[in-house]
């Protein structure tokens, strides 16, 4: 058995007697050589990588994406017979971190500091003598209510660090109970919820339910005060509403780790918006775990064992 393994990283999975591990270009089309392959391992492909393969690997029956999200792999084309199974748990840590990051520099406003600093101005007005609480602001995560919608394994390592410096983490998913040691509510009772939310976390993956999701009704129902974080992908977020929502004052701000179009171009007016934070996918890209993945997963395969992390089709 064939495993085609990307070389746009460094992985190296303990395969089981008779399994033969290949790596390949993630640029450019699968050598013929290799198109006997029956297991795929995704990292960081182009769409024409992908498509090729979904094209030519006719003996492939399994597709192993080290990304959290399995939206490209999905949207490649390989047939409904292949499984496909997702990264998930691989970026969990990085993600939590980064988010954290982004969360605290809309918090102490980092963002303006840094144009003060490019502009050689002392901001005094971010410095000096603060209120404890600032109302209709949201400036510490000390009792701020912020709401993590998909609640998940990257959901689980951030709502501990939000809460250890204060917040009043709620959770959204497909399921209400307790997940994590956190309340989680479904997406029924989130209208509810928005209006006294300082700050909404989205991670919600790219689905065909998700797509535009967090759009002008979400920010409608979120108080002016209130700033909205995305990591999870940019096809749940409506951009042209939350500029609009930012711009009439609807919005405080925003901070965004995925676009709709990456890079995002140039014309895109989230560039000139003060209050927008904008890092280039960047939260997550280190998929730390993935040989151990691969190592189980590859084992499970050959053992005609259930897979771990398979993605509904």
């Amino acid at each position: 058995m064939k495993v085609l393994l990307p070389g746009s990283i460094v992985l190296d999975p303990e395969l089981p007697a008779g399994v033969q591990g290949v790596v390949y270009d993630v640029t450019a089309p699968v050598p013929a050589e290799h198109l006997d392959a029956e297991v795929f391992v995704a990292w960081g492909n182009t769409a024409d990588n992908l498509a090729d393969a979904a094209r030519r690997l006719k003996s492939v029956r399994w597709v192993q994406t080290l990304a959290a999200g399995p939206d490209a792999v999905l949207q490649a084309g390989f047939g409904d017979d292949v499984v496909v199974t997702a990264g998930l748990g691989l970026h969990d840590r990085t993600v939590a971190e980064h988010t954290l990051g982004l969360v605290l520099a809309v918090a102490r406003r980092l963002h303006l500091l840094v144009r003060a600093q490019i502009g050689r101005r002392w901001a005094g007005e971010l410095g000096g003598l603060q209120p404890v609480r600032e109302s209709g602001s949201f400036r510490t995560l000390g009792d701020a209510n912020v709401v993590v919608w998909g609640f998940g394994g990257i959901a689980g390592r951030l709502a501990p660090l939000l809460a250890a410096l204060g917040a009043n983490v709620t959770g959204v998913a497909r399921r209400a109970g307790e997940r994590h040691g956190f309340p989680v509510v479904t997406e029924a009772d989130l209208p509810g919820l928005l209006p006294g939310t300082d700050l909404l976390i989205n991670i919600l993956p790219a689905t065909p339910a998700t797509v535009g999701i967090v759009g002008a009704e979400v920010f409608g129902r979120l108080p002016a005060h209130a700033w909205v974080v995305n990591v999870g992908r940019g096809a749940t977020l409506d951009e042209d509403a939350l500029l609009a929502a930012i711009r009439s004052g609807r919005l405080a701000g925003a901070a965004l780790d995925v676009f709709g179009t990456e890079p995002l171009p140039v014309t895109s007016g989230l560039w000139d918006e003060p209050d927008v934070i904008i890092s280039p996918h960047a939260a997550g890209g280190r998929p730390e775990g993935a040989s151990s993945l691969l190592t189980e997963n590859i084992a499970a395969y050959r053992a005609g064992r259930p897979l771990r992390n398979p993605v509904a089709r």
